[in-house]
């Protein structure tokens, strides 16, 4: 047992699910076996407790590092900003120059507000519009995070959120009051959003714009053309997709503009920065609630951000890992074909994922985790781009790849058990209790 695991056996003892955030649960890869903690990164490589390097082909930082960790001129900003003071009783200047940025990015838009999550972006943006429309009751469409205002949805009849990416998410803790409050709609199902528009007094309409597939049928642009009809508002939720595909909104693509939009991950390269970004109209209703706190007015978050911003235009970090995205995505599929695999890929290029159309799923991802560690990745069947991740690194990862699709292709033919070669216990799917 490595240095990270014996930490993480302690970690269990002292943190509630181990882990600050789910998607870096090691049970998500590899239960008893995955590093668990670092002591370094740079470029796509981090390096574990007992000093091993990886190359990171798995979700770099869960989608943070576009520019690839410890970029050299987000940093050399941050440290700046340290030596001449990250808090203050004035307020930075930074905040001011970001939201003038963003605002000339996203021209429909007049005003920003800021956080440091996902989470809280997505609650300050439900704040804002409900109190601009004047409703309370949300359509969604997509994962929004963990507060109590989307979990809600799992109190109206059972898992309602079991299809908008993690099933068994429970709602303990969430008042019950807050029961059909929130009402999930499924993407380009434009029938099922009208239906519910009609049958509750909807104020608030909170998207992804796209996570595995595309719109269909002009379904964005129907969606805009409700809410605008109705009087309500539309939030798209740029968190995960923002400036992946586009320098901005993966809106841009499809030329649908929301009322908000929130942008997070990307925009500080790792350093905790998330934007709620939207139109007049609608932002100054910020003004007729509370929404406040300390350490949004930190200056390390906006410091990163302005200079992830100016990298990112100046290489298009978007193209780049658009184009890695296609790589692996093709890449995966041609290997499959070659042991004779059936593997499903999804997910916008850039944030990649693939499953095997087998009974063994789970088991062949843990295994892939498992041998490809032995080799020096961290791996699984997800891959989030970064522009630090070279041509050499794909042929390295490939080929280690290549070894452990043999094996599989082994198992599927029935000449191998394939539990017989896991070391542990396989992966979780989605929420679970530790113990």
């Amino acid at each position: 047992m490595g240095r990270g695991q014996e930490l993480y056996k302690r970690a269990k003892a002292l943190i509630p699910g181990g882990t600050m955030l789910l998607s870096k649960r090691p049970e998500m890869f590899l239960p008893e076996q995955w590093p668990s903690y670092f002591s370094k990164t740079k470029g796509c490589n981090v390096w574990d407790l007992d000093g091993r390097e990886l190359i990171d082909m798995c979700i770099m930082g869960i989608g943070t590092n576009t520019l690839g960790y410890g970029n050299e001129e987000v940093d050399a900003a941050v440290l700046e900003t340290v030596k001449s003071g990250n808090m203050s009783t004035l307020n930075c200047p930074e905040e001011v120059y970001l939201a003038e940025r963003l605002v000339e990015i996203n021209p429909w838009a007049d005003m920003v507000r800021f956080a440091r999550s996902g989470g809280e972006a997505n609650s300050i943006a439900i704040r804002i519009a409900r109190a601009a429309s004047g409703r309370d009751r949300v359509a969604i469409c997509g994962y929004h995070g963990w507060h109590d205002w989307y979990l809600s949805a799992n109190h109206n009849d059972g898992d309602e959120l079991s299809g908008h990416l993690l099933p068994g998410l429970s709602p303990k803790g969430v008042p019950r009051n807050l029961k059909d409050t929130v009402f999930p709609f499924h993407y380009n199902n434009f029938e099922e959003l009208l239906s519910i528009v009609k049958k509750n007094e909807i104020g608030v309409i909170k998207m992804e714009v796209v996570r595995n597939f595309g719109p269909e049928d002009n379904f964005l642009q129907k969606v805009r053309n409700l809410a605008t009809e109705k009087g309500i508002v539309l939030v798209f939720d740029e968190c995960t997709s923002g400036f992946r595909e586009t320098f901005g909104g993966i809106h841009k693509k499809y030329n649908v503009e929301p009322d908000i939009a929130m942008y997070g991950k990307t925009i500080g390269n790792g350093y905790a920065l998330t934007a709620i970004v939207g139109r007049r109209s609608v932002m100054e209703a910020a003004q007729t609630t509370f929404i406040s706190s300390t350490f949004w007015t930190e200056r390390i978050g906006p410091t990163a951000a302005l200079a992830t911003l100016k990298v990112m235009e100046r290489v298009k970090s978007w193209e780049i890992i658009t184009n890695k995205g296609n790589q692996m995505q093709r890449r995966w599929q041609d290997l499959a074909s070659q042991h004779k695999l059936s593997i499903s890929v999804s997910g916008i290029p850039a944030l990649s994922t693939y499953s095997f159309n087998s009974k063994n799923a789970l088991e062949y991802k843990t295994l892939i985790t498992q041998e490809m560690l032995k080799k020096g990745f961290l791996a699984s069947t997800s891959f989030y781009a970064c522009t630090e991740h070279t041509d050499d690194k794909f042929e390295s990862y490939f080929t280690a790849l290549d070894e452990v699709y043999k094996l599989i292709a082994k198992c599927e033919n029935g000449a191998i058990d394939v539990n017989s070669l896991l070391e542990g216990p396989i992966c979780h799917s989605g929420f679970k209790r530790l113990n």
